[in-house]
């Protein structure tokens, strides 16, 4: 008999050798999966990499199933890409017949980005942010009170309020219920919140052969994704920044990459600044996805670079937009996806003067780290 505990091991026990005898565990094909769905999830992938060069992915995926078997021969790469185009995943806009992504396919690589990051994760109740403040809110909580004037009668908790009574008064023939029975139940307030995630797209993003913008990208289509769907009253607004600093649109995000920038932190967080002074929710905060440290000012119509060590000037500007977004109550979370001891002070210092948090991550555990952050200053005000 052949179990399959745990998932990674097979194991089965063998009369002759009076024991058990470990393989290798080979998951089987989900029979409910077909060749198209299958190199659908593979495309999906190819396409962030590529930063939405279809053309590109294609090249790839026809490379994959030549190495890998992926296709059939019932079933081969050009009747997938009829299919794609079929299904309206694909498009060919004109005429010398470029084919691109559709808005289905943008929002299909959002949702596999949030299955791949945050798929492991329990799911709560929709729309379910709660501050610490309690009192007249949107949602019932857990705490309980004894009931007072100008409460409601939709927040009295009946079945503690007859418990309440019963121990009270006993179970004598007039059952007795008074004011002093009465337990109410706490609500709690809904809140809403706007973040700016801000991501770096300097040319270190993809040096020493480490693809670290993919990963950026797919952390920021999976957040999107997710307040889309579960937190539909929340903002989300994304911005790049190199040299400069600019908005992009959600929809936008698989077509993301690196150019030839230095790091002009200071301009992301103006923009990030500006966009949340615009939005009227009482919770801000601000995401910024890194590598290292900032290594260009634009002074005038110029722009002031030194990629040699912290410069004092690009430093001090920095840190004086950190304290204007303390002074804002904006925290900053930085996520530093490297680990050299000269960045980490720099992060420190950062952290420090704006009183936010940060988290030096790998590529790997970077899509938790911001999914748990983003939960936990759900359940506060700044």
């Amino acid at each position: 008999m052949i179990f399959s505990k745990p998932p990674w091991l097979t194991y089965c026990y063998d009369a002759n050798m009076k024991g058990f005898r470990f393989t290798k565990y080979i998951p089987p094909k989900d029979p409910e999966k077909n060749t198209f769905e299958n190199l659908l999830n593979i495309f999906m992938q190819l396409v962030t990499m590529t930063g939405g060069d279809v053309a590109e992915a294609l090249s790839w995926l026809s490379n994959l199933d030549k190495r890998y078997n992926l296709t059939n021969p019932g079933y081969g790469i050009g009747d997938f890409i009829e299919d794609l185009k079929a299904k309206g995943y694909l498009t060919e806009e004109n005429a010398k017949g470029e084919i691109k992504i559709t808005g289905k396919a943008e929002q299909a690589i959002r949702k596999n980005a949030l299955e791949e990051i945050f798929g492991k994760l329990k799911r709560g109740k929709g729309g379910s942010h709660k501050t610490t403040h309690s009192g007249p809110g949107d949602e019932k909580g857990t705490d309980r009170r004894p009931y007072a004037f100008g409460d409601g009668l939709d927040q009295i908790a009946l079945t503690d309020s007859i418990r309440n009574a019963q121990i009270n008064h006993g179970f004598g023939g007039d059952y007795l219920l008074t004011e002093d029975d009465l337990e109410v139940v706490e609500n709690e307030y809904r809140t809403q919140t706007s973040t700016v995630l801000m991501i770096d797209i300097s040319h270190s993003m993809i040096l020493y052969g480490e693809d670290r913008i993919t990963p950026a990208k797919k952390v920021a289509m999976a957040l999107a994704e997710l307040i889309k769907t579960r937190y539909p009253k929340d903002t989300l607004d994304v911005i790049v920044f190199g040299n400069d600093a600019w908005q992009i649109e959600i929809k936008d995000l698989p077509y993301l990459q690196v150019g030839p920038y230095h790091t002009n932190t200071v301009a992301g967080l103006e923009l990030a600044m500006d966009l949340l002074r615009r939005r009227k929710n009482p919770n801000k905060q601000i995401f910024m996805i890194t590598d290292g440290k900032p290594t260009c000012l634009k002074v005038g119509i110029k722009y002031y670079k030194n990629a040699f060590g912290i410069d004092s000037k690009i430093l001090s500007e920095t840190l004086k937009l950190a304290a204007q977004c303390r002074k804002l109550k904006i925290p900053v979370t930085t996520f530093m996806i490297a680990s050299d001891p000269y960045l980490k002070e720099f992060v420190k210092e950062f952290t420090k003067v704006n009183n936010g948090n940060a988290y030096y991550s790998s590529l790997k555990g970077l899509g938790h780290l911001i999914f748990e952050d983003y939960r936990k200053n759900r359940t506060k005000k700044f």
